[in-house]
Order: structure tokens, then C-alpha cells, then sequence
């Protein structure tokens, strides 16, 4: 569950010293009032726009919950409480949803296109996220069946490449690995040499970057014949589209990650209808 205190920050946002026009001509009456799908999709961020209306006392009953397939015209939550309460948290509340829907929809997407070529394979997400607004995304991918990979860079260990115009590959993960006995390393390759050398190494994950699916292959069979394939994790990555991800599912390669899951979100839509 999101913090509520980390959901308030968007009120705080949009309402800094309350809702003027509501508060200018709505007299103090209860409303009922609907939210419900104008698309086809996963849907998300039922929780979060939940938790905020329930926390300005309006009552939330869910229609369906998060990760669940809904068709247009699908109910999502109804409400019922103080209609100045209900029209403060609306736009907060649709913004979540549809975003984090659009996301987990996306996601789904993208799974569903690699499981039928690869059903090892998983889709991840990337720390190209909105700033501020990482945990609600990384909660969307997670919801459309994905990845979310690292939410920050304390969370895990990957060397890319501008760390290694610093250190070379080689003392790169032998410092990675003498300082962190608990942790993966993951490191950023983009010939088949520098993939040998790390699985050689001991790097837990190979990230094969900006390569195409024929080197990929070639990457993955020399592993194959010098006996390192089964030690590492190969995970793909760098310009990956909904027109490619098939191709490079095919590979076997074990994860494939996309900044697009989060970086160029499509909202899902959503509406709030009031019901008197």
C-alpha cells in the first residue's frame, strides 16, 4: 500500500488552499457518484484514489480491484459522501487511474506479445519514470504482470556503460562483488568478448545493450559452448518496441527491459459521473 501520506502531496497540489469553486457554490450535501472505464484494459491506482476519498470521508465501494481486466463502461468504484469532498479528491484520483492503468494495460501488452515466443521470458520496467512519481509506476508494471527491476539506485547493482569508460569491466565487478557479499551484479555489455568476460567473472546478470536480435543470439550461443549460459540471468534492453519484442523474446533471452512501459504513458480513460 502507498503511503497516504505520499498520495496528500498531490491534493496539497492541486488544491493548496482548498477548492474555490466548490466551495464558492456547492451547499453542504451528500452525493452518490460513479467512476467507471471508458476503455478496454488492466486497470490500476483503484487503491490509491480510494484511499484518498475515503480519507475526506467519502464512502468507496470497489467494482472490481487492481490487475483486473476491464471492458468500456465497466463500474470501478462508487462513492458516496460530501459532493465538495468527492469534486476535491476527482481529478487526483482519475490522474492515478489513468495513468497507472495506462501503464499496467501497456505492460500487459507487451507480456502477453513475449509469452507466446518465449514463455520464460519476463518484461521489466526502467528507472525512466516520471520523477516523483516512480513508486505509482513501478506498482503499475508490477500490476500488468511485469518486472518493476530496481526502484532506485539503492536497490541493486548494474553497471552501464559510463561507469565503464571510468573502471574497466574486469575491476569493475571484482570491486562490485568484494563489496557486496548479498547483492547481484548486473552489468551493461554490447559485444559477445565483454559477455564472456563477465559471466567469467561472476556477474549474476548480463544486460546485452542496443544489440540486435542476431547478436544477441550469437551472444547467447557462445555462452552456451564456453558453459556459462546456466550462471547468468541475460536480460535485453535499448529501443525494444511493441513491433520488435517478439523478435527478441525468440532469442531466449530471460528479461527484457522497456523504458516506453513508463517514460511515453497513454492514459487510460477514465470518467466520474455524479449521481444525484
Amino acid at each position: 500500500m502507498i503511503p497516504l501520506e505520499y498520495l496528500l502531496k498531490f491534493i496539497g497540489e492541486d488544491a493548496p488552499f482548498g477548492d474555490i469553486t466548490s466551495e464558492s457554490i456547492v451547499p453542504e450535501v451528500s452525493c452518490r457518484a460513479l467512476i467507471r472505464a471508458e476503455q478496454e484494459g488492466i486497470v490500476a491506482g483503484l487503491q490509491e484514489a480510494g484511499a484518498l476519498f475515503s480519507h475526506f470521508g467519502v464512502e468507496v465501494s470497489p467494482a472490481t480491484s487492481d490487475g483486473k481486466q476491464v471492458k468500456e463502461g465497466d463500474a470501478l468504484l462508487t462513492l458516496s459522501g460530501p459532493a465538495k469532498e468527492i469534486l476535491l479528491v476527482e481529478r487526483t484520483a482519475l490522474n492515478i487511474i489513468g495513468r497507472m492503468s495506462g501503464i499496467a494495460t501497456l505492460t500487459k501488452r507487451m507480456m502477453d506479445h513475449v509469452k507466446k515466443e518465449n514463455p520464460k521470458c519476463r518484461v521489466a520496467a526502467t528507472r525512466k519514470t516520471c520523477p516523483g512519481l516512480r513508486v505509482l509506476d513501478k506498482k503499475a508494471v508490477a500490476l500488468g504482470g511485469g518486472d518493476p527491476h530496481r526502484l532506485g539506485l539503492s536497490d541493486g547493482i548494474l553497471i552501464k556503460d559510463n561507469h565503464l569508460v571510468l573502471v574497466p569491466l574486469i575491476e569493475a565487478i571484482r570491486s562490485a562483488k568484494a563489496k557486496n557479499s548479498y547483492r547481484r551484479i548486473e552489468i551493461e555489455v554490447e559485444t559477445v568478448e565483454d559477455a564472456l568476460t563477465a559471466a567469467q567473472e561472476g556477474a549474476d546478470i548480463i544486460l546485452c545493450d542496443n544489440m540486435t536480435p542476431d547478436r544477441i543470439r550469437n551472444t547467447i550461443m557462445h555462452l552456451e559452448k564456453a558453459g556459462l549460459r546456466d550462471r547468468v540471468t541475460i536480460e535485453l534492453s535499448g529501443g525494444i518496441t511493441a513491433g520488435t519484442i517478439s523478435e527478441y523474446a525468440r532469442t531466449g533471452a530471460d528479461l527484457i527491459s522497456l523504458g516506453a512501459l513508463t517514460h511515453t504513458v497513454t492514459n487510460f480513460s477514465v470518467t466520474l459521473e455524479i449521481l444525484i
